[in-house]
This record gives C-alpha cells, sequence and structure tokens, in this order.
C-alpha cells in the first residue's frame, strides 16, 4: 500500500509518515519499482500502535523504547505520565479559575483585567503577610467572588480575618460563599460558615440555619453560635450538645441564657438542658457543665431546676448548683 492510501486509511498525514520513517519508527517494508514507500499489513498495524501510544501522552523516543525494547515495562512510564498529567490538569483549572474571575467581574478594559490578575497574584502568593496586604486593598477595588474564592481556601487565621472583614464590607457576600457550604471538603464549609457568621441580614441567617445540619461538628458547632446569637432556636440542640460534650461549652451556655430570656423561647431551652442533666449517660462532669448553663438563664427559669440539683447524688454537682442557686437567688 503506498504512503497516500496509508494516509487516507489511518488518518495520519504523509508529513508525519515521513517522519516516522526517518525516525526508524515506521519504517514501511518496501519500495515500488519507481522509488515510492510501499507499507505492508504489518506495517500499518505499527503505525495504529504508534498513534495509540501517542494519545496517551508519550513522545515519539517513548513509544520507539517501548515497541522495539522486549524488557521495558510500562508502569512507572505510565505512572510518570499521570502525575504530569494530573500537573497538567491543575495548572489548567488554576488558569479556569483565573479566567472565569476575570470574566466575573466585568472588566471594561485591558488595565481593569492587569488590576483583577495582579489581585488574584496577590490573594494566592506563599507569604500570608501579602495575602492579608492583598485582603485589605479598599473593598471596591476587589470583586466580591475573588474574596470569596479565597476565603474558602485560606488556612492562615490571620489572613482569614482579614479576608472575613473585606468580604462584610462588600455587597452580596453571601450569594458568593454560600457555596461554600455545599463543599465535600469539611474546611471549605467551615471556612464558609466563619465567613456567614460575620456577614449581616436574613440570606446569612437562613445559610448558617441550613449549616446546622451538618454532619461535622467543626461546621455544626460555629454554625450553632452565629445562630443562636442570632436569635435562632434551631441552634438550640447543637448548643446543648456543646454543653454535654465540652466544645466552648461557656460560649453556648451564654447564648443559650441568652434565647431563655426571650419567654417564648425560655421553656424548650430550659426542657433541653434538663433533659440532659437527667440523661442515664450524662456523668458528673456532664451535670456540672449543664448546671452551670442553666445558670444563664433567668432565676425564675434556672432556680427551681438548680435546687433540685443541689440534692444530687454527687457531691460536686450537688454544691455547684446549691452555690450557683444561692447566687441566682440573692438576684431574684
Amino acid at each position: 500500500m503506498l504512503i497516500g492510501e496509508v494516509s487516507r486509511r489511518s488518518g495520519v498525514s504523509t508529513r508525519m509518515l515521513r517522519h516516522y520513517d526517518a525516525l526508524g519508527l515506521v519504517r514501511p517494508t518496501g519500495r515500488t519499482v519507481g522509488g515510492y514507500r510501499e507499507y505492508s499489513t504489518e506495517d500499518i498495524r505499527r503505525i495504529f500502535h504508534v498513534e495509540s501510544l501517542r494519545s496517551l501522552g508519550l513522545s515519539l523516543r517513548q513509544i520507539g523504547r517501548a515497541l522495539e525494547d522486549r524488557t521495558f515495562t510500562p508502569s512507572t512510564l505510565v505512572g510518570d505520565l499521570i502525575r504530569r498529567t494530573e500537573d497538567r490538569l491543575a495548572r489548567e483549572r488554576e488558569l479556569l479559575a483565573r479566567l472565569r474571575a476575570v470574566d466575573a467581574s466585568a472588566p471594561p478594559g485591558w488595565q481593569d483585567v492587569l488590576r483583577i490578575v495582579e489581585l488574584l497574584h496577590g490573594l494566592d502568593s506563599p507569604s500570608a503577610a501579602r495575602r492579608q496586604q492583598t485582603a485589605l486593598t479598599p473593598t471596591e477595588e476587589v470583586p466580591v467572588d475573588l474574596l470569596a474564592g479565597a476565603i474558602l481556601a485560606e488556612d492562615d487565621p490571620h489572613v482569614a480575618g482579614a479576608l472575613r472583614w473585606a468580604l462584610a464590607r462588600a455587597e452580596d457576600g453571601v450569594a458568593s460563599v454560600a457555596p461554600g457550604l455545599r463543599s465535600a471538603d469539611v474546611d471549605v464549609r467551615r471556612r464558609a460558615v466563619l465567613a456567614l457568621a460575620e456577614l449581616p441580614g436574613d440570606e446569612a441567617t437562613a445559610a448558617l440555619a441550613d449549616a446546622l445540619a451538618d454532619d461535622d461538628p467543626t461546621v455544626r458547632r460555629p454554625a450553632a453560635l452565629a445562630s443562636g446569637a442570632r436569635g435562632s432556636t434551631a441552634a438550640v440542640p447543637t448548643l446543648v450538645a456543646m454543653v454535654v460534650e465540652g466544645a466552648n461549652d461557656m460560649e453556648a451556655a451564654e447564648i443559650l441564657g441568652a434565647l431563655a430570656r426571650d419567654p417564648e423561647h425560655a421553656d424548650r431551652v430550659l426542657g433541653a438542658l434538663v433533659a440532659e442533666a437527667a440523661a442515664p449517660t450524662a456523668d458528673a462532669a456532664v451535670r456540672i457543665r449543664l448546671t452551670q448553663a442553666l445558670a444563664e438563664l433567668p432565676p425564675s427559669a434556672a432556680l427551681p431546676v438548680l435546687r433540685r440539683l443541689a440534692e444530687d447524688d454527687d457531691r460536686a454537682v450537688a454544691l455547684v448548683a446549691e452555690a450557683l442557686a444561692g447566687v441566682l437567688g440573692k438576684r431574684s
């Protein structure tokens, strides 16, 4: 089969077939009387082998070795190709995110594009100091989507604080950061909650309420603290659980006390704390924390329960309850 027909059937250009011949990668078995290349069935099969390996990203040199060296094993080379491909995809994803950030800001001119790229470089800098400095750039100069993306990726607490401060002063921050609550990465969800906690308005409150159902306590707990501080009783079960578990229990108790100052919420808070104190699994340390939390409630609600706990079988629980009942009794 002559080179023109081989090219038509294989889809490989005649120029590339000549290049394969020059490299010794696929040499036609014969020549016609006129000196034209003539490919055999085996030659064509080898062309398809070459093209198959090229589709995996192998260089022509690597392909030649793979086809000629009988002892050559593909595992090392394939593993290297996988790593190189993963690196390339990561760079492509980074470029795509950068392009989307530029597009989302709708820059009117190239100077605006350059400004956004500079901001992106600053927010992506390996230097925490530079990232923090970029976060403190006047808010109107930093597109909110860039701030949100940086917040969801930032692991330095000081930089994250500066980014959240900037986002709180931007417009429509909730819409930009709330999608982070749906991330498979728990750290991203936690960062989203911390950012939402500093944003005002009903939209942020609603998003925080959704985060109360998160499976991970490092997401659920800050969502409960923020929601409870905004007056949401949906946070009560998580806040009580925090007291039981000893996780930010003092802060959780203070918020429960603030919620209970509303007569409409007092019974719910009191009932949740009492139920946990009466649970068979509640040891002395847990009951002491619950007793201390009860002392944050209005005296009219807390005193009867504290007086009962003052007769607890555990001496330590009884003493704490008695002392707190005495303090609340003087206030009432």
